[in-house]
């Protein structure tokens, strides 16, 4: 017992700032303990969803196993708030504040970014704009205490067995993977609002030549009828082009639909459910 307290004050007598109370981390530290708690918050997520959904889903926005909100998230509280880690209330309650203004700092930035609203607590009491809730909230919260009071701790001792060259070596073959990954997700996620896009187009398309057609009907011209079989085929060139676009879906524009199943669009939120209920039927058969 007692030479876990004095590793515990040498631990935090290495890394604190005495002026400021914030733990000093070096830009190693701080890329360490990203990726080690975006490795973390991507298992959590996908145990979640696979409990849930009863089958594995390759959670987070990111096509490779990391949650970056996660890394962001808990390096923040460890960095900010391990100074209060006797403090179980002050920690618990800033840890909330935190996390929570993170997530919807992260929502809004996304949505505003990507014009879709990628997870959605309206549904959920309490909640503000659909970006957080006061009960997931709590949950951060007391997941945070256990951070900083036991996890981080355990995970600090083990990770500092590593030399700091192999760790070096690591951080920069993961950083180059990070920076590849984001970059081929933000491309799907580009294509996907072409694809969006040009199904709004069609639908709208599709509605003029509908009217097009009753107005046709109603008519009820002789000579009216070379034309309305023009309108006809036009509305089934039309429909196919739509069915191409749920058809010809590339992976990660698949995975971001089932890696999000609440993702929101204010625009596109009819041919997004469409995407999903043809990507279900295709499992299906």
């Amino acid at each position: 017992m007692k030479s876990e307290l004095r590793w515990e004050k040498t631990y935090l007598n290495l890394h604190m700032d005495k002026t400021s109370g914030v733990q000093k981390m070096t830009v190693y530290d701080i890329l360490l303990n990203f990726f080690i708690y975006s490795f973390l918050g991507w298992c959590t997520e996908v145990a979640f969803a696979a409990v849930k959904q009863k089958k594995f889903v390759n959670r987070g926005f990111l096509n490779g196993p990391l949650c970056p909100i996660y890394g962001i998230g808990v390096t923040v509280v460890v960095a900010v708030l391990e100074p209060y880690m006797d403090h179980l209330l002050m920690l618990y309650l800033m840890s909330a504040f935190l996390v929570t203004a993170l997530e919807y700092v992260t929502g809004a930035l996304l949505e505003k970014i990507f014009h879709h609203k990628w997870w959605d607590y309206s549904e959920v009491p309490f909640n503000i704009k659909g970006y957080v809730c006061i009960p997931f909230s709590l949950i951060w919260g007391a997941a945070c205490v256990m951070i900083v009071k036991f996890i981080h701790p355990a995970l600090y001792r083990a990770v500092s067995f590593m030399p700091e060259y192999l760790g070096m070596v690591l951080l920069t073959f993961l950083c180059g993977l990070i920076l590849a990954d984001v970059y081929v997700t933000v491309t799907g996620i580009l294509k996907l609002n072409r694809r969006l896009d040009k199904m709004e187009q069609i639908a709208n398309e599709l509605r003029h030549v509908s009217e097009q057609i009753g107005e046709s009907i109603y008519q009820n011209m002789m000579d009216g009828m070379e034309k309305q079989e023009q309108i006809r085929a036009k509305a089934e060139e039309l429909k196919q082009r739509y069915e191409e676009m749920l058809e010809n879906l590339r992976g990660t524009e698949r995975r971001i639909l089932s890696a999000f199943p609440k993702m929101k669009s204010k625009k596109y939120g009819r041919h997004i459910e469409e995407l999903r209920e043809y990507l279900k039927r295709k499992r299906r058969s």
